[in-house]
């Protein structure tokens, strides 16, 4: 499919700049597939949807405070660099502002966190290299100095805040290494999720760390063309045992998440079942592409044009999607990382 047939019109106002004040506060819009309808609805009422038997998949990635500002060597220029990927102990590749100036061998500089940078690749590549020097763990200097990577289009004046550091992780988050929240699981609450175990339903934790995959931008025409970078992820024993005996039951599986469906999706084998698995998750999913261990999906409003609202499309439908999206904007949802939620089911 053309890329174009996943735009839709967005008002700026209806991109969530701040969390609301209580997690489970979300509206939630459910989209069912069979009746090709949606209701609106809360996220507190969740656990009402869910029957005995059903089991949701949780991703349990930790976002690490990834981005960084200093400063250009020798003119003082103001430098952004977000960490994407470590390539050794000291080597990672990064998006960085402005990266077309940088060449080679040049040096950015982090004073108060007494952190250096050297550029040792040249213009070209959208995520450049880069070798980090510093007298303190780089763990340690991130959690001191670093700020939460939050999306571009939550743009405030003063960028990210301290409430950020909590507010841009899950209650699940435990393994760190995410740049970015997989923000379905933003709204739950351990009331939510009691809620959850008295309806009979059960919670089983992955972990994919999200990365540049997740919101690498589509540069082709054609959807069938656009392949998502590969990101980290890992199934346990414990959860594709727990996953595995939900389908022979036939219990629905419930992915929390884009992140969650493309790790489960990916690791699924030639029988239909899921081992415990490390490895790198590539799978891109669009229109078309069967789904083998996803039966329903909660998930936050993507961008347009994005690869997350063609797997989203490739869930449900490209057209009862965007029209359930069209829905979502006139009844003023609330939109992307700190917005709304959708249940498809």
């Amino acid at each position: 499919m053309h890329v174009s047939a996943f735009d839709y019109e967005l008002p700026p106002e209806l991109i969530a700049q701040e969390p609301l004040p209580q997690r489970d506060a979300s509206r939630m819009l459910i989209v069912d597939r069979a009746k090709q309808s949606w209701t609106d609805s809360h996220f507190r009422e969740l656990p009402q949807q869910l029957q005995a038997g059903d089991l949701l998949v949780i991703n349990n990635t930790r976002v690490f405070p990834a981005r960084l500002i200093g400063r250009r060597e020798p003119s003082g220029g103001r430098v952004e660099i977000l960490l994407v990927r470590q390539l050794e102990p000291d080597l990672w590749e990064a998006l960085i502002k402005p990266g077309r100036r940088l060449r080679e061998g040049d040096e950015v500089s982090f004073d108060q966190a007494q952190l250096t940078a050297q550029i040792i690749d040249q213009p070209g590549n959208e995520l450049r290299q880069l070798r980090l020097q510093s007298q303190k763990s780089l763990n340690s200097v991130l959690e001191e100095f670093g700020e939460m990577p939050l999306p571009p289009y939550i743009s405030r004046p003063a960028g990210s805040s301290t409430s950020d550091r909590e507010r841009y992780q899950t209650l699940f988050a435990k393994a760190r290494g995410a740049i970015a929240a997989p923000t379905a699981g933003l709204h739950f609450t351990p009331d939510v999720v009691d809620q959850i175990a008295a309806r009979g339903a059960r919670l089983a934790e992955i972990t994919l760390h999200v990365g540049y995959g997740t919101f690498e931008p589509v540069r082709v025409a054609d959807s069938e063309q656009h392949q998502v970078s590969a990101e980290r992820y890992e199934i346990d024993n414990a959860a594709a045992q727990r996953i595995n005996e939900t389908k022979a039951h036939r219990g629905r599986v419930i992915a929390v998440g884009t992140t969650t469906t493309r790790a489960l999706e990916s690791a699924v084998n030639d029988q239909g079942l899921l081992d415990s698995i490390q490895g790198s998750a590539s799978l891109t999913i669009v229109p078309g592409c069967k789904f083998r261990v996803v039966d329903a999906l909660l998930t936050n409003f993507h961008l347009p044009r994005s690869s997350l609202l063609m797997l989203v499309s490739a869930f449900a439908g490209h057209e009862l999607i965007l029209d359930a999206y069209r829905h979502a904007v006139a009844s003023g949802y609330r939109f992307y990382s700190y917005g709304d939620c959708m249940l498809v089911i």
